[in-house]
């Protein structure tokens, strides 16, 4: 407590708590009702001099110290009208965050890339590309994403190999991924794709396993188990008895049901036309593919790989010191990729040793535009975008909860929707009636004069459906046998496809991602031996044949 100033005898008066004093009540126990010390003067532990006082030692008003207040009438209680040290603190807070907000609004913030809330017009909208990766893999959709996890996920150190994932729409609004039924089977023709379902399915469910992060929550991709349900005419039966086999052998669990049991377990179908149904039993149903995405995308950049906005427009490759003077080479490597940025007549070239060619729907486009001598293009990737629509609409009626995926015998197909009567299905138009797929805009007239009529045929309530709403989508479709492209491309020597999966590829990229980066770490598959789907049988022309594209 600091000294009394001299002076004539003074009253007693009780002064103001120091900070020091714990058994006195605080300052501010009494400010609320106006009462400076909680209560009316009385004697204290300290005095002060004629008419003036001295405020105690670690008083917040710290320039006044020892400066003389004016003495106030006897009986007054002692009021503060300044504002607590506290109240100054936290408003000095308030404008120092206000300060720096509005500085990250008008300057460039420090981190690398970063402008604050603000984005110069004309500049990239995400983080720059870097100068250099090892591997480029461009398209972030949900296999370009597997691509890269399981490349850092094997090579088991998180500082070795520089990953660089590349997305030329960051909100993917337009991505096959996120706009697809989200199915997963087992119900294949092809051994290769039944493998992989396989691989996928149990991925699936140990999937915390592989892609949770610490401290994050854990993933929940809400995996609805009600099957596949493939309905065959008579003149497909003896095929897909056939097919059911070959997935048995797998491992998988399918059951043949008559058109008796078919309506036994199924009571909301009218069976008429359908001689044989194979029914998924376990590891089927559907899930949510914007989840899978951004697990795959959340691990990934947990263990180093790097991703930018931006869209891959040019090669530079070896083929031009090689042409020099000289005949067109029979193979040749990319050096650098041209990376265009959004809104924008940049590009940043980045050096790289391998490139990875995901980028589904426009995975031969790609090579198409990105400069590449004629030459070397041969055979050309036969992957093209397909658009594809979705409807949905509510049915009270309808076969509520024990509706599986099913797959009419007409290429009509549906699902459950949640638990209040919501359903979603489609279809894929004849191949001469393709739509044009420059945009994602909907013929709101295929469902009412092509869908409509083939689910009110096998669900008789569904002829009193409300639509709903609608959508499209695209299949990165392999017009040679719409099957995937998976491997080396066979004059790019440092090129690698994995597209083509012609509506599968959401299902199986946990698959053929690791399989893809077994083969680029190790220079073989490990896990699935999927050679029959590189390039060799393009260049053969030998095509795989798949019955369950739907």
């Amino acid at each position: 407590m600091a000294a009394a100033a001299p002076g004539p005898a003074p009253r007693t008066r009780r002064t103001a708590p120091s900070a020091s004093a714990g058994s006195r009540r605080p300052l501010a126990e009494g400010a609320e009702k106006g009462r400076g010390d909680g209560g009316p003067i009385g004697k204290g532990e300290g005095g002060c001099g004629a008419g003036t006082r001295v405020l105690p030692e670690g008083s917040l008003w710290g320039s006044l110290r020892g400066s003389p207040v004016p003495r106030r009438a006897p009986g007054r209680a002692l009021r503060t009208s300044a504002p607590l040290r506290t109240d100054i603190i936290r408003e000095l807070g308030r404008s120092l965050e206000r300060l720096g907000q509005t500085l990250k609004d008008q300057m460039p913030a420090l981190r690398p890339g970063g402008w604050g809330s603000w984005t110069p017009p004309g500049g990239p909208a995400g983080p720059r590309p870097p100068e250099e990766a090892d591997v480029v893999v461009v398209g972030g959709g949900v296999l370009g994403w597997s691509v890269a996890y399981w490349l850092k996920a094997l090579e088991g150190q998180r500082h070795g190999m520089k990953v660089l994932v590349v997305e030329r729409d960051p909100t993917y609004s337009q991505a096959s991924t996120v706009l697809s039924a989200g199915g997963i089977r087992q119900q294949f023709s092809l051994l290769e794709n039944i493998r992989m379902s396989r691989f996928s399915a149990a991925f699936l469910r140990s999937i915390n396993e592989y892609l949770g992060v610490p401290n994050e929550p854990p993933i929940d991709i809400q995996f609805q188990p009600s099957g596949y349900l493939f309905l065959a005419p008579a003149e497909a039966a003896a095929r897909l008895e056939a097919t059911v086999q070959l997935q048995r052998e797998e491992g998988a669990q399918v059951a043949l049901l008559s058109p008796t049991q078919l309506k036994e377990k199924f009571p909301w179908m009218d069976t008429e036309g359908v001689a044989v149904a194979s029914y998924g039993l376990e590891d089927e149903g559907w899930f949510d593919p914007w989840t899978l995405l951004n697990a795959f995308r959340r691990k990934a950049t947990s263990l180093g790989v790097h991703s930018c906005s931006g869209e891959v427009r040019g090669f530079v490759t070896s083929a031009r010191d090689l042409t020099q003077g000289g005949p067109s080479p029979a193979s040749a490597r990319i050096k650098y990729i041209h990376i265009h940025m959004q809104d924008s007549l940049e590009y940043q070239p980045v050096a790289c040793a391998i490139v990875v060619n995901a980028a589904g729907a426009w995975a031969g486009k790609l090579l198409e535009e990105a400069g590449v001598p004629e030459g070397l293009l041969q055979p050309p990737l036969p992957i093209q975008p397909r658009k594809r629509y979705l409807f949905s609409w509510h049915c009270p009626d309808g076969p509520g909860l024990s509706c599986p995926f099913v797959i009419d015998t007409s290429g009509a197909y549906f699902r459950r929707d949640g638990i209040a009567g919501n359903y979603i299905g489609g279809m894929s138009p004849p191949e001469d009636e393709e739509p044009d797929p420059s945009d994602l805009s909907v013929d709101h007239e295929f469902f009412p004069e092509r869908l409509w009529p083939l689910l009110a045929r096998r669900v008789p309530a569904f002829a009193a459906l409300r639509p709903r709403g609608s959508w499209a989508g695209y299949y990165d479709y392999n017009c040679f046998d719409q099957n995937g492209v998976l491997g080396p491309h066979p004059r790019l020597e440092n090129f690698f496809v994995a597209a083509g999966f012609s509506g599968h590829g959401l299902q199986h990229a946990p698959a053929a991602g690791r399989a893809l980066a077994e083969l680029l770490l190790r220079g073989r598959y490990e896990s699935l031996d999927l050679a029959r789907l590189g390039w060799q049988r393009l260049l053969d022309g030998t095509r795989l044949e798949e019955d369950g594209v739907v």
